[in-house]
C-alpha cells in the first residue's frame, strides 16, 4: 500500500515537474517560431535620414547675433566681456508637436530635422534680432540595451550622433556571461514600423558590423542562453518542499493505522 502511494505521489512530483519546466525561462523576449529578419545585406551601417523631432523629445538651443560672430569673439578672446556659452534650458516638444519657446511662444517643430528646425528659430528671431544664429541639440536621445542577463537591461544616452554599436554594447559593460554573442538583434523603427536586424557577433566576419551607427530609440537585444537548471529550480523548489512534506505526513498516517 505504501509503495502504491509512493508511486503514485513520484508520478505527480514527475508530472508537475514537466509542466512546471514548460514555464522556465519564460523571461526571455522577442521569440517567434518564423522570426523573420532583414537580410544582412540590406543592414544599415550609417543612418539613412536624417533624425525627425518626436513627440516628448527634449531640446536645447543656443542663440547668437550677426551670424554666430560673438560665438567667434568670444572663443578667440578678442572680446573678453562675451561668454561662450549661454545658459540653456531644456523644452519638451508637446503631444499637438509644438514647442513654447522663450519670445517666440508655441513653435511646430514635430517632424523637423535638427538642420530644418534651426533654420525655422533663426526665422522667426530674425524678427527680434540682427541675423540671429541657432544651434539646437535633441537631448533625450537614447538606446535601450539588454546585454544578454535577463536583468540588466540599461538605457544609453546618445551623447554623439554617430555612437556605434560596439560602444552601445561598451557602454552597457559589454555582452553578459550568459548572452549569445551570435543573436546580436537591432530592433529600429522605420517608415512607421519596427524592422529586425540579426547580427553575428561572435566570429571575425561580425567585424563589419561594430561599426554600425545606432539610432535614437533603437532595441539591442542580446539574446540569453537558457538556463535551465536555475529556471527549474526556482519554479519546482516550493512544490517539492510541500509534496515532500505531505508525502511524510501520509506515510505517518498510514504507519500508525497498521
Amino acid at each position: 500500500m505504501i509503495n502504491n502511494t509512493k508511486s503514485i505521489l513520484g508520478l505527480i512530483i514527475v508530472t508537475i515537474l514537466f509542466l512546471q519546466s514548460c514555464g522556465v525561462n519564460s523571461n526571455l523576449m522577442f521569440k517567434s517560431k518564423d522570426e523573420k529578419y532583414a537580410t544582412l545585406e540590406s543592414t544599415p551601417m550609417k543612418p539613412q535620414s536624417d533624425y525627425r523631432i518626436s513627440v516628448d523629445d527634449k531640446i536645447t538651443f543656443s542663440l547668437s547675433t550677426n551670424n554666430g560672430t560673438t560665438i567667434i569673439e568670444s572663443l578667440s578672446g578678442i572680446n573678453k566681456e562675451l561668454t561662450a556659452t549661454n545658459q540653456q534650458l531644456d523644452y519638451v516638444v508637446r503631444q499637438d508637436g509644438t514647442v513654447e519657446l522663450p519670445i517666440l511662444g508655441n513653435v511646430f517643430l514635430k517632424g523637423f530635422t535638427v538642420v530644418q528646425a534651426e533654420d525655422t528659430l533663426q526665422k522667426l528671431f530674425s524678427k527680434e534680432y540682427n541675423n540671429p544664429f541657432v544651434q539646437l541639440k535633441i537631448t533625450n536621445q537614447r538606446v535601450i540595451i539588454f546585454p544578454g542577463g535577463g536583468s540588466d537591461a540599461k538605457v544609453i544616452p546618445l551623447i554623439n550622433s554617430n555612437t556605434t554599436l560596439m560602444e552601445v554594447i561598451a557602454q552597457a559593460g559589454g555582452i553578459a556571461d550568459r548572452g549569445k554573442a551570435n543573436t546580436v538583434k537591432i530592433i529600429r523603427r522605420e517608415n512607421g514600423e519596427r524592422k529586425l536586424y540579426k547580427i553575428d557577433l561572435s566570429t571575425v566576419e561580425g567585424l563589419k558590423f561594430v561599426d554600425m551607427v545606432v539610432q535614437a530609440n533603437d532595441y539591442v537585444y542580446i539574446e540569453p542562453k537558457r538556463d535551465l537548471t536555475k529556471g527549474i529550480v526556482a519554479e519546482i523548489a516550493p512544490i517539492v518542499s510541500i509534496l515532500s512534506s505531505s508525502l511524510i505526513i501520509f506515510t505517518v498516517i498510514l504507519n500508525s493505522t497498521n
